[in-house]
Parts: structure tokens; C-alpha cells; sequence
């Protein structure tokens, strides 16, 4: 899989195909994060043949259809847990991100593991994304921003509007509009 713009959340839902033996197979659902539906069902028998031994020339997809987040103008903690493969095997992983949405969460999820541990996006497999309460969370730069007093200054603010002034003048710049 290639991680390209933003992912989706899609909920993807299939089965092994009918046989006499077994006329009414169970129903497999996953979630998968993939930047489109294609995608997502290509990851789904990806993993299908994984855990069930279930190929796609030996099931079909029943329902795939995108998740929303309930509230996505309220900022979230997430908490994922993931596995990915290195160049010296296979790693277990719990991370934590602030966002507004998972699927904004995932996202920066897979470019953070491919800035610090130059992982693929194919070898990384999203196991569970979870919103976590303020007080369970773990991670130091979470939980700086837990702080209900917390501030942000602007030190050093330049005027835009000088751009187009010449670039020497006979007055210091002013910097400071406190």
C-alpha cells in the first residue's frame, strides 16, 4: 500500500463464498485505513488471507462503505496500536497523536513511522485506534497540551505589510504589538 494524500477509514465486510459444505460462511468485518476503497479492499484480502486463509478468488466482498468521526471539529487523543516489519523483524507498537479525526490520526501515524523508523507503509499494520481520556494517556507530548492554562505567545511577529517597504529605512522594525 502506498500512503498517499490523506487515508480514509473504511469498514470492509466479506465472506468465504458458498459451498455445499458450507452454505452460510461467517462474515468477516475489518476496519481499514487506506487513502481509497480500492485500496481497502485490496488490504482487506491482504489480511483475510492472512488470518483465515480465505483468498479473494475464494470469497467476495459483501459491504465497504467510509467511516465519519462523530465530532470532527473536537480535538481527540488516540491511542493505536500497531505492528510493523523492520529490516530485523517484526515489532510490537502502542503510539499516541492529537487530532481532530482517526483517520487524521492514522495518517500521521504512518508518516511519523516512516520519519523515525523508515518504515513502508505496507509493512505497517494498524491493530486498534482508540480515543483515550486525558488522564489515561501516556505519552509526555500528549499530555502537554492537557494544561487548561496553557498559551501559546507570539514573541516575534513581523509585519506583512513591510514586504513591499524599501529595505533600508531610518527606523528600527517593530516587533512587539503587546
Amino acid at each position: 500500500m502506498r500512503a498517499t494524500g490523506d487515508l480514509h477509514q473504511f469498514v470492509v465486510t466479506g465472506r468465504k463464498l458458498p459451498t455445499e459444505s458450507l452454505p452460510v460462511p461467517p462474515l468477516y468485518k475489518m476496519t481499514i485505513f487506506a487513502p481509497s476503497k480500492a485500496v481497502a479492499k485490496s488490504r482487506y484480502w491482504y489480511f483475510m488471507s492472512m488470518l483465515y486463509k480465505v483468498k479473494k478468488a475464494s470469497g467476495e466482498i459483501v459491504a465497504v462503505s467510509e467511516i465519519f468521526d462523530k465530532h470532527p471539529t473536537r480535538i481527540k487523543n488516540f491511542g493505536i496500536w500497531l505492528r510493523y516489519n523492520s529490516r530485523s523483524g517484526t515489532h510490537n507498537m502502542y503510539r499516541e497523536y492529537r487530532d481532530l479525526t482517526a483517520s487524521a490520526a492514522v495518517t500521521a501515524c504512518y508518516r511519523d513511522m516512516a520519519a523515525r523508523h523508515r518504515t513502508r507503509a505496507h509493512s505497517i499494520h494498524i491493530i486498534r485506534v482508540d480515543v483515550i481520556p486525558a488522564a489515561k494517556t501516556r505519552r509526555v507530548h500528549v499530555q502537554q497540551f492537557h494544561d487548561s492554562k496553557i498559551k501559546f505567545p507570539l514573541p516575534h511577529r513581523v509585519d506583512k505589510a513591510t514586504t513591499h517597504k524599501p529595505t533600508f529605512t531610518a527606523k528600527r522594525p517593530t516587533t512587539y504589538f503587546g
